[in-house]
């Protein structure tokens, strides 16, 4: 065998963050510079019931790139991880919770995958070819990794739990369904 078991974890986890990463951060790239930009955006997510539209923008494109950008460098992986679940909650609920399951139909599918396996590299922790693993705290005998200390079941509870929660909060704070006409 030339690779070792732990090398091949190793470049899976790698791939599977810079694979994710990029997808998301590509999408709230897309936000800035793609097709309507922030004002195309924000007339959107106005129309969707999440207002003022620019601010929902904005915010939804940072956290998408930044998200994306730390879960492919894998810095602050758990929670780029739980940023990861936010958006793709906030999109289920949003905007394909109405089409079912399945993406053919325009459902949440999608977005359930892309918030899953980030869940998973949480749990699991960035690997070692991440910049979680290189920055040290301490010294002598008492350093220590920061993923050390957020993978596992800890890992599983900020990605998820967070991921889940704040969203939630979010939305009860901003969202405020459109009425009928106005989706016409």
């Amino acid at each position: 065998m030339i690779l070792s078991d732990s090398t091949v974890v190793e470049v899976a986890l790698l791939i599977v963050r810079i694979g994710l990463g990029l997808t998301l951060a590509a999408h709230g790239y897309n936000k800035f510079y793609g097709g309507g930009r922030i004002p195309g955006t924000a007339g959107w997510f106005g129309s969707i019931g999440m207002k003022p539209g620019k601010f929902h923008a904005y915010m939804a494109a940072y956290a998408e790139v930044l998200s994306g950008i730390f879960l492919a460098i894998g810095l602050f992986t758990t929670f780029a991880a739980a940023g990861f679940v936010a958006m793709m909650l906030v999109a289920a609920l949003l905007v394909h919770r109405k089409d079912g399951f399945f993406i053919a139909a325009g459902g949440w599918e999608y977005n359930f995958i892309l918030a899953l396996v980030p869940v998973v590299v949480a749990m699991l922790g960035p690997g070692p070819l991440s910049i979680d693993h290189i920055l040290e705290f301490g010294s002598g005998d008492e350093i220590v990794r920061l993923s050390e200390y957020l993978d596992g079941w800890v890992g599983l509870a900020i990605s998820a739990g967070a991921g889940v929660l704040l969203p939630l909060v979010y939305l009860g704070i901003f969202y405020r369904p459109p009425k009928e006409a106005e989706q016409d």
